[in-house]
């Protein structure tokens, strides 16, 4: 073994070891009894561990100038201490531009708990109620009574001044006790500074005998009477509190009221039921694609494929290595990333073998034939994982955090499969061949030399792709809005499931009752799950009608997505961007790396694959979410991957093949290129199947558009990028 080879080794067995490591166990170990005896080292995303993603608004526009400058930033450190008395472990809490907030909480499960305690303004007033019988008589009559305010408190009405006496700004602790007069009653004790002990004390003092109001944000919390002068700075919120609502009420008291009150204009609530179904079907078809590929990999390059699977499994390692190693979080769309890399991380492999198995043709020695064959698909799986790598890099900017996990994901794997192609599988075969003394490595072949006339055909190629691009757009136009979720169109998506199998009628007259009868409803999952799309926020209602017509059929709450109008605009915006700047990205890389013809070329085959997906969308009645437009750009970055392949042949062969004209070129290294695209596009799309029928309802629709995209990516790559160039203007002139 040369030294050479001695580091390589050396190096492959550091980072396979850093990597398990790092790693293990990857995932929560859990115990017979269900509990976690051992943490895994990567983080899930709320989609799969369940959770709440916010975002919230500050409402700054009624403040005063020299308030606005830093209102957000209070309000975000108001919200983290609310939360962090709360509980949360882990929480995500971050400013967004100059009003918003991102806030994000792991395994929370009580939404109305957690929206309740984060969206709470939390402005304590104390208001003297007016005892002026004449007043209050007018106010009940609905004339008008200045400087004074009615409100209602249970079964009666108050006539509030409407000028506070004393706010809750003086006020350093709240906290929980119980009343021994009503039988253990919580209520929430208040305790205020000094300056603020003195103003109430001066308030009580001057005011013995009158109802006191105490007003939380607007809202008459109680109303006791002052019996005497209380100096001590302490007061009393009473009412019918649980021990939990008392506890929360004092959370949001000690935090302090927020600068400006603030509205959640996107909320992403996943159950953990859902989360758990998410990450067991995401392995099942991890489990059972990765099975498949390894088998197929073994049967068609015997040795040198075992091999290939060897270096796929040192993917895995790599790519949750890496995740831990840098805190990343793993997502639904994450887990199809890592599915996706699996498939496309055989393409080097696949790229290696056939150069060697054409070497070997040219009666080359197996050690020159591997040499050989590694230096001239290195290009190659440079050119195409550069270009796929750049809808990566553009895909992790403008997307949110789902997206930018699969980007992550697949960045990662990216650099993991040229590893492992280039480094680990050539130090594996001058091993096998250098020290073992190894001098044949049998494959099969699928198509021995095949000769298609892919140029000749190419005009009918030409009406077959616009017949169906016009045919899906003509679908996709015709639906219009309807094309687009709630993720661009702003709205409330709720997905429920109920213990027994739910009747769908009872379901729509339910939501009759609470005038949503028109709204899209779905029902699967053996009749047990339905998922509810509305334009507005109806989330409570519709929960409480439910509860209230299901009383006997009991149910748990899987997910409610709410996106409102404005956050809908910016992310349509953003995912146009996206797939412009990732177009614009290919582009320039592509006109560096070859031509700019070759560019032009790449880039119409890119929008042709991108319009049939469109048409597929709309014909099989999805809609386009954010998932959908990461598949978009996946689909973008494995139909380059595929026409950067046949580009490279077809600029070696202008090299080799001085004499022949253009399009015979063309032609010849479609067809020397034809064995390679058919296997990665088999491998791939085993995995992209175990996806779309194993890996559950949420992530379906996306990995139906991967489907579409891999056999339309390959298409493309064959009758449409290619001849193009043979038909570019100018050239049967020269």
């Amino acid at each position: 073994m040369t030294k050479k080879m001695r580091w390589k080794l050396i190096l492959v067995i550091a980072a396979v070891a850093l990597g398990l490591w790092k790693s293990y166990p990857p995932l929560d170990i859990y115990n017979k009894e269900g509990e976690v005896t051992k943490e895994g080292k990567i983080n899930l995303g709320l989609d799969l561990q369940g959770g709440m993603h916010l975002v919230l608004k500050v409402d700054i526009d009624k403040l005063p100038d020299e308030a606005k400058k830093d209102a957000t930033d209070r309000a975000l450190e108001i919200i983290r201490n609310r939360i962090d008395q709360f509980g949360v472990l882990e929480p995500v809490i971050q400013k967004q531009g100059t009003d918003r907030i991102i806030v994000q909480l792991p395994g929370v499960t009580d939404r109305e708990r957690a929206i309740d305690i984060i969206g709470k303004t939390a402005h304590l007033e104390f208001v003297l109620v007016s005892d002026d019988p004449e007043i209050l008589k007018k106010a009940l009559d609905g004339e008008e009574t200045p400087g004074f305010v009615l409100k209602p408190v249970g079964k009666e009405s108050l006539l509030l001044e409407e000028k506070s006496s004393l706010t809750g700004d003086k006020l350093v602790d709240a906290s929980v006790e119980f009343s021994q007069q009503q039988f253990g009653q919580p209520y929430v004790s208040l305790t205020f500074d000094s300056e603020g002990a003195n103003a109430f004390s001066e308030l009580t003092g001057a005011n013995v005998e009158r109802r006191l109001a105490i007003v939380l944000d607007g809202v008459v919390q109680s109303a006791p009477v002052i019996r005497e002068r209380i100096p001590s700075g302490r007061a009393q919120i009473t009412g019918s509190f649980s021990v939990e609502e008392a506890n929360d009420l004092a959370i949001v008291l000690r935090a302090g009221a927020l600068p400006a009150p603030t509205k959640i204009i996107e909320e992403r609530t996943v159950g953990p039921t859902l989360g758990k179904d998410s990450i067991r079907n995401g392995l099942r078809a991890i489990v059972i694609g990765g099975i498949a590929v390894v088998a197929f990999m073994a049967l068609y390059y015997l040795l040198t494929g075992l091999i290939a699977d060897f270096a796929l499994c040192l993917n895995l390692v790599f790519i949750s290595g890496t995740l831990a190693y840098f805190d990343a979080t793993l997502t639904l769309p994450g887990i199809a990333g890592l599915l996706l890399t699996i498939g496309m991380a055989v393409d080097a492999n696949v790229l290696i073998f056939e150069r060697i198995r054409e070497e070997r043709n040219l009666g080359k020695h197996i050690q020159s034939a591997i040499s050989s064959g590694y230096q001239k698909a290195f290009l190659t799986i440079l050119d195409s994982n550069i270009t796929t790598l750049i809808t990566a890099l553009i895909l992790f900017q403008f997307g949110t955090g789902p997206i930018r996990g699969f980007a992550t994901t697949l960045s990662i794997g990216i650099l993991s499969s040229m590893f492992t192609a280039l480094i680990v599988t050539r130090l594996v075969l001058d091993i096998l061949t250098k020290v073992m003394g190894m001098t044949k490595f049998p494959m099969l072949r699928l198509i021995k030399k095949p000769n298609i006339n892919f140029i000749g055909v190419r005009k009918i190629a030409y009406i077959v792709s616009a017949v169906v691009i016009i045919g899906g757009m003509v679908a996709f136009v015709g639906k219009g809005e309807q094309n687009f979720g709630i993720d661009f169109t702003g709205g409330t998506l709720q997905q429920f499931r109920f213990r027994d199998p739910l009747s769908l009628d009872m379901a729509r007259d339910s939501l009759r009752e609470i005038d949503l009868g028109d709204s899209p409803i779905q029902q699967f999952g053996q009749n047990r799950e339905v998922i509810i799309r509305t334009f507005e926020d109806t989330s409570d209602a519709v929960i409480t009608k439910f509860r209230e017509v299901f009383k006997d059929n009991p149910f748990e709450v899987l997910r409610i997505e709410k996106v409102g109008p404005a956050i809908g605009k910016d992310l349509k915006e953003k995912a146009l961007w996206a797939l412009f700047f990732a177009m614009i990205g290919i582009c320039v890389y592509i006109s560096f790396r070859f031509e700019f013809r070759f560019a032009i070329a790449a880039i119409a085959a890119l929008l042709h694959d991108v319009l049939v997906s469109l048409g597929a969308i709309a014909i099989s009645g999805r809609e386009i979410s954010l998932p959908i437009i990461a598949a978009l750009l996946t689909i973008i970055g494995y139909s380059i991957n595929d026409t950067i392949v046949v580009f490279d042949r077809i600029r070696e062969g202008r090299r080799l093949l001085k004499k022949a004209d253009f399009p015979t070129v063309i032609n010849t290294s479609i067809n020397q290129t034809l064995s390679r695209t058919i296997l990665t596009s088999t491998t791939t799309l085993i995995v992209v199947l175990a996806l779309c029928f194993l890996g559950g309802e949420v992530i379906n629709d996306f990995a139906f558009v991967l489907m579409i995209g891999v056999i339309v990516g390959t298409y493309s790559s064959v009758f449409i990028a290619s001849p193009i160039l043979a038909d570019w203007p100018g050239r049967r002139r020269r």
